[in-house]
């Protein structure tokens, strides 16, 4: 499981790299020797680290990055929004797992374009790569994955989102809040800043439990514009707070991925873990 500091660079480097050559792959699955040669690493040890981190063998993770990996996840753990937010996951309240809360910007804060605040960022490793993290004094603003944009991009477009803001590259501001995010353990803060359409778009998929997707036009439906499918699908490519907001989670009607504004490959390997975890749990 992944519950260890998020200082101990090396084996996220290892599974940053491992989840690389899987999915490089398309689905075909790579014999663990050959995975773990590519490695430079025994066989063994690479199993016992990469399991450590993903929760299940490596074998077994690949069974989820198949092509039709979206379609399975549509027939077998499509939510519902209206059901999450009568189990209680909407809200202010505490999400995923209960170590998430957050808090909205004001929409007249965010006409400002982000002139008064002040946004701590730093790059830090996590199992899909490394992530840019931004954040104000009551939360994260921004994560971007720059395992395919790369750090020019992933830069220029967060700090484009609230251009009158004043960039400081502090990492140990945020640090905890990360932290949070990817061991699942201690409190993440967010602070939402977008347009109040983007907002709600934001809050639907904060409801969606880990494992699980659902539609676009779920997600318009749930926000009460059932039409607005294709601006809801703008608002969540918009979503400056990846793998927390989880974008990730929503997918075509049709079984499609749909888009990921930080690719695609990432997306694929964020639902694989997640779907792989899940149904480890659950066997747990």
């Amino acid at each position: 499981m992944l519950n260890q500091p998020i200082d101990d660079r090396y084996h996220y480097g290892v599974i940053a790299r491992a989840l690389t050559l899987i999915d490089a792959e398309g689905g075909t699955a790579m014999p663990l020797e050959d995975l773990a040669a590519r490695l430079s690493m025994s066989p063994a040890h690479f199993q016992r680290i990469f399991s450590r981190w993903v929760g299940v063998s490596p074998k077994r993770y690949q069974q989820y990055l198949t092509i039709d990996l979206a379609r399975r996840l549509l027939a077998e753990r499509h939510t519902l929004l209206d059901t999450a937010a009568e189990s209680g996951l909407s809200g202010t309240g505490r999400l995923h797992d209960l170590f998430l809360r957050w808090e909205a910007m004001s929409p007249g804060d965010y006409a400002r374009a982000g002139d008064g605040l002040t946004i701590s960022y730093g790059w830090f490793p996590s199992p899909f790569g490394e992530v840019l993290a931004m954040g104000t004094e009551r939360g994260l603003c921004g994560m971007a994955f720059t395992a395919e944009t790369g750090r020019e991009a992933a830069m220029a477009d967060l700090s484009a989102r609230w251009p009158r803001a004043r960039l400081i590259e502090a990492p140990e501001a945020i640090a905890p809040w990360i932290t949070a995010a990817f061991a699942q353990a201690g409190e993440a803060r967010l602070h939402l800043i977008g347009a109040p359409f983007q907002i709600k778009v934001w809050e639907a998929l904060m409801t969606i439990p880990s494992g699980h997707v659902t539609t676009y036009s779920d997600i318009a439906g749930a926000i009460g514009n059932p039409r607005a499918v294709r601006a809801v699908g703008t608002a969540v490519g918009r979503n400056p707070v990846s793998w927390l907001i989880p974008c990730h989670r929503a997918i075509q009607k049709s079984g499609g991925l749909g888009g990921y504004h930080w690719g695609l490959p990432v997306k694929r390997a964020m639902l694989a873990w997640e779907t792989a975890r899940a149904e480890a749990d659950g066997a747990a």
